[in-house]
């Protein structure tokens, strides 16, 4: 329900004696379902079946376990588990159910009198009369497309303001130049904007054919526009859709917003030979006994870069990363003691709940004034119900994983209130809730990944734009042939790769191969920017099939998105540290790349033994650091050789 008001009237004349109005009083809604928007009004029932208070609890790892409780009281199980964060079961999702209304579009008093109702989808809208009545409040008609008139709602309690604003949200409204008074809806216009989730929608195809069909929806303001853009750009190649000139979507994403606006001379130009990519091989994921062994009788990790580098170098075993993850978020400190982190838990709980009881506090007439909650809630509502569900954590309905997913979501918007909720978030936190299995513990290491992901959800997006430059310099330096001829197709910009940065790979590879690609990427080696680095090798692993078949905008646009649930994430892991390697061992690396892989000039020559300057200042990324730890092996060409041991890894043990 993005709208919702009582005191709106219907005036019926219904005794025929009787010159008097009989006055309906009802509930007037707009409510958003799947892919599409329902005004409803109903008459008022003021009924409350206090018996349907559904309390939820937690046992110790959080899951929601429902209870229907008697009357108005909400009571903790006594088979509960006792926990500390059993003390803030009361701030849990606790809801009501109304009796439902009878079937058919009316219903009766008890006195007999009619009471009416109606409903219809905004698709059908094609007009509203806007007037007000000699007692000062105003009232509306709609008149849908089949010429059919609806009662007209007196808004007795307030104006319809608010509501016209609501509805602007989805439909282009304009003054019919006959009648001021009628608002006009705009079909031609409909829309630039279908919502977030084409993006991360299967392919289908013709460019520009969504952009006329579906309803006008601003989700997300300016940002809305560019991503839902760019996800239709992935919907493409009907040959018998019209194209639109490639120039189109450029100009587009240009003007919708200006922090998006990539200009030619924002790229660097190089000429420089990289020599040959070396071969790179990965090993078997960490164990919980290698993890252990790295561990002192305190709990505190005993040599941080080694257990980093045996991660980057195979990942975690899955036992671990409920453990490990809050480390490489940054939610547990490296050098923290067992003790220690047990009373920053302790803490962030109490901090956790302080948050989550501020909106689960606000009654409705308190958010029906804030339009912004209203808004956020909308939007996490509607994600929540399509993260993941084919994953058995979140599947199904009424599933405790989701109402986690939605609680952590809604408590999030209160720890950053300006930037609140953006589409896609939720796709961020799916996998740290699935592996967390906590709401606490699976909010702040979110908190943690948002903290990096921050500016690629900014309204001025200047995170997204620094990233698409970036990438397009490490493409040029890498190959600057196929740089030259993704521009003569017009897709020099790399938008295609939006979808890439802006949620991390999340829908290009499979569920468990994400939980790998992101704990490689956590641990911040071999460089900065390392996902950068993994975009260029998923490009030229592409580049021979595009330039060989000729591909132009739209077959670029097409091969790319369909690539999704492909890519196999060892091979692309072990090219993009063998373009890294070859990258930093370049002597002449130019200054932008330097800074965009955060390392050292080439002037400064690494001791090959400590990984120090001459001056003593260690390097930022000594390859040789992280080279050799590879058994068994996952080559670069994707084969796995289980039986090649190498001899530096018996001696890579904790310092």
């Amino acid at each position: 329900v993005v709208y919702e008001q009582e005191g709106v009237f219907i005036h019926s004349s219904c005794r025929k004696n009787d010159d008097q109005d009989n006055l309906i009083s009802g509930v007037l809604r707009v409510i958003e379902k799947e892919n599409e928007v329902i005004v409803d009004w109903r008459p008022l029932d003021d009924t409350l079946d206090t018996s349907n208070i559904l309390c939820a609890g937690k046992d110790s790892s959080s899951v929601v376990e429902w209870t229907q409780t008697p009357k108005e009281k909400c009571s903790r199980g006594a088979d509960r588990p006792s926990s500390y964060e059993a003390e803030w079961d009361m701030v849990t999702t606790v809801s009501f159910k109304k009796k439902p209304h009878s079937n058919g579009d009316a219903t009766t008093h008890a006195n007999g009198e009619s009471k009416w109702s109606f409903l219809f989808s905004l698709t059908d809208l094609k007009s509203i009369r806007q007037n007000k009545e000699g007692m000062g409040w105003s009232y509306l008609v709609f008149c849908l497309k089949d010429d059919v008139k609806l009662p007209a709602l007196h808004f007795h309690h307030g104006d319809s303001k608010l509501l016209i604003k609501c509805l602007k949200k989805h439909v282009v409204l304009n003054e019919s130049p006959q009648d001021k008074q009628i608002l006009l809806v705009n079909s031609q216009n409909k829309s630039l904007s279908q919502s977030f989730e084409n993006l991360f929608d299967e392919p289908s195809y013709g460019l520009f054919q969504k952009l006329k069909k579906d309803p006008y929806t601003v989700t997300m303001g300016r940002f809305s526009k560019v991503t839902n853009y760019i996800f239709d750009s992935f919907r493409l190649s009907d040959p018998s859709s019209q194209r639109r000139p490639p120039s189109e979507m450029t100009d587009f994403l240009n003007d919708a917003i200006p922090g998006l606006k990539i200009n030619q001379q924002d790229f660097c130009v190089f000429q420089i030979d990289l020599g040959k990519q070396p071969e790179v091989s990965r090993r078997e994921p960490v164990s919980a006994e290698e993890w252990a062994k790295n561990m002192d009788s305190e709990g505190r990790i005993l040599n941080v870069d080694y257990i980093k580098r045996l991660i980057f170098k195979g990942g975690l075993c899955h036992t671990l990363r409920k453990e490990a993850w809050k480390f490489l978020l940054g939610y547990f400190p490296w050098n923290s003691t067992k003790e220690e982190r047990a009373n920053l838990q302790k803490r962030k709980t109490d901090e956790y709940f302080r948050m989550k009881l501020q909106w689960k506090s606000i009654s409705e007439e308190q958010e029906k004034r804030n339009s912004r909650l209203r808004d956020y809630r909308s939007l996490i509502e509607k994600d929540v119900n399509r993260t993941d569900r084919t994953n058995k954590f979140y599947e199904g309905e009424d599933n405790p994983g989701l109402i986690l997913l939605h609680d952590i979501l809604m408590t999030y918007c209160m720890y950053d209130f300006d930037l609140g909720y953006v589409q896609g978030m939720s796709d961020l936190l799916s996998p740290v809730l699935y592996i967390m299995e906590n709401e606490v513990d699976a909010f702040w290491c979110f908190v943690s990944y948002m903290d990096q992901m921050h500016q690629n959800f900014e309204e001025q997006m200047q995170g997204m734009k620094t990233q698409l430059i970036q990438l397009s310099t490490l493409l040029r330096l890498l190959d600057s042939g196929f740089c030259s001829y993704l521009e003569s197709q017009d897709s020099g910009y790399l938008y295609f790769c939006f979808r890439w940065l802006l949620i991390r790979f999340k829908r290009e590879f499979s569920f468990q191969d994400i939980l790998r690609l992101w704990e490689v990427m956590w641990t911040e080696l071999p460089c900065q920017n390392f996902h950068l680095l993994l975009c260029c090798a998923i490009l030229e692993s592409e580049k021979q099939q595009i330039m060989d078949k000729h591909y132009g905008f739209n077959e670029i646009l097409k091969h790319i998105n369909e690539l999704s649930m492909k890519i196999d994430v060892e091979y692309i892991l072990c090219k993009a540290e063998a373009i890294s390697m070859q990258m930093m061992s370049c002597k002449e690396l130019p200054q932008a790349v330097s800074e965009i892989l955060g390392i050292e000039s080439s002037s400064a020559t690494p001791d090959s033994d400590t990984g120090e300057d001459e001056s003593g200042a260690v390097l930022s990324c000594p390859m040789s650091s992280y080279q050799n730890i590879s058994t068994p092996v996952i080559a670069a060409n994707g084969t796995r050789d289980r039986t090649q041991q190498t001899s530096e890894t018996q001696s890579l043990t904790p310092a």
